[in-house]
């Protein structure tokens, strides 16, 4: 999996919202409250939560012919709206990456998704991409805290997948994901989306890497995504004329 880095500068916009939001909420920065308050609070509310394997997941719950649509960083009132009505007319169901501020910012969104049928997954608080970098504590706190945003959001429904900003899993962050039945999510084709490299080229990149792996990552948030949401208008259906079923990620 490519790292993400370079051309996205909205994740520190992302970072001060994270920041203002906590302070708004309850008074306590989430960068000085306890790793360990926080597991005990994701707990007390989910008890039942069983552990999931640890291993990054790419493959395909439809098996050889299945193929994963995964969507990081919204949700957006912009743009998740548009890909919810795309998925919806083919009859697609998709993985949902949400981060943990834009979640807590549009829980009408995070419910939309859910009753359509897609799953949730936990894109952490405010996408650091230098996840690996940092302490386990600040990792806790990005997945816990992202986990507990995202599941008041949606009304209760827990993300099922764990999702590192750009990839930057360490061994500590998919043990704690697996811990909480979240199986670390990876992908197959990046289609770049995130550079606006326009409709035809994401597209293209899709037909030329999807021998590669069934998962494939798109963005509706960060940006003007009207490139993504034509690139799936037209993916869509022509995976589907091809026999490609589409499911989730293995569990």
């Amino acid at each position: 999996m490519a790292r993400h880095s370079g051309g996205r500068g909205w994740h520190g916009k992302v970072l001060g919202a994270a920041l203002g939001v906590a302070l708004l909420a309850g008074g306590t920065s989430m960068w000085t409250a306890q790793a360990g308050q926080t597991s005990k609070e994701t707990a007390s509310v989910t008890p039942d939560v069983k552990p999931v394997a640890v291993s990054i997941v790419h493959a395909s719950d439809k098996g050889a012919r299945g193929v994963n649509i995964t969507i990081d960083d919204g949700p957006d009132p912009v743009w998740t709206p548009q890909m919810l009505d795309v998925l919806k007319e083919y009859e697609v169901k998709a993985t949902f990456c949400m981060v943990g501020t834009q979640a807590q910012a549009h829980p009408d969104l995070v419910k939309e998704v859910v009753a359509a049928g897609h799953r949730l997954c936990d894109h952490s608080v405010s996408h650091d991409t230098t996840m690996d970098k940092q302490s386990q504590a600040y990792q806790s706190k990005q997945i816990l805290d992202a986990e507990r945003m995202i599941t008041k959001a949606s009304g209760g429904v827990r993300p099922m997948y764990y999702r590192a900003p750009g990839g930057a899993f360490t061994p500590y962050s998919r043990k704690l994901a697996a811990s909480r039945g979240m199986r670390p999510l990876g992908w197959n084709v990046d289609t770049k989306d995130f550079e606006r490299p326009g409709t035809e080229a994401i597209v293209a990149t899709v037909e030329r890497e999807l021998p590669e792996g069934p998962t494939l990552l798109f963005h509706d948030a960060g940006g003007d995504r009207s490139q993504t949401v034509e690139a799936l208008r037209r993916i869509l259906p022509q995976l589907k004329e091809q026999g490609r079923s589409f499911g989730f990620p293995v569990r």
